[in-house]
């Protein structure tokens, strides 16, 4: 498995302890890497705008970006990196199409939630998107989606989900 965005090392450690998955860290922030050796998890300090270059095709069952897809400048370019690098990726984001965040948008005002927590002028996040959103660009970069799981706080969403959902989780391959 490989975590791009790993953070802390939090999921791998999770992941490692618990199911005794194999796995490796992609991280740039220096603190976290730290955090993530202390640890014991397996970590590469790089830029994930600059791609994958140092792994080979299909090196990984998994390859996971949690809650880092939308701020990533080129969305496009890491979803074609994590299908070559993996057989399989995983994204989880924030659903910027959430009633609430919606609500405050027609306010007149950018949305800041626990999913969101930052104000506009500091945010790291430079491409929100909701469900439809992103099963859009999949069709269109013929990424087929396998797996769809859509939560509000610790709750599945089944019902108009793009609206009542408020993190979204997303499993997919190269569409055959």
């Amino acid at each position: 498995m490989l975590d791009l965005g790993c953070g802390d090392g939090t999921l791998l450690h999770y992941l490692r302890d618990k199911l005794d998955i194999h796995g490796y860290g992609v991280e740039i922030d220096a603190h976290n890497i730290l955090a993530c050796m202390k640890n014991g998890i397996n970590v590469i300090q790089n830029d994930l705008e600059a791609g994958l270059s140092e792994f080979e095709g299909e090196s990984f069952d998994y390859v996971i970006l949690s809650q880092t897809l939308q701020a990533m400048k080129n969305t496009e370019y890491i979803i074609r990196e994590m299908l070559r690098v993996g057989k399989e990726g995983i994204v989880s984001f924030p659903n910027f199409g959430y009633w609430k965040n919606r609500i405050q948008v027609a306010g007149g005002h950018m949305p800041v939630s626990p999913t969101l927590p930052y104000q506009w002028y500091d945010t790291p996040n430079v491409h929100l998107c909701t469900l439809h959103d992103f099963e859009q660009l999949c069709q269109q970069h013929r990424v087929n989606i396998l797996e769809r799981r859509v939560m509000n706080n610790d709750k599945k969403v089944t019902f108009l989900p793009n609206l009542f959902g408020i993190l979204a989780f997303y499993r997919f391959s190269h569409a055959a």
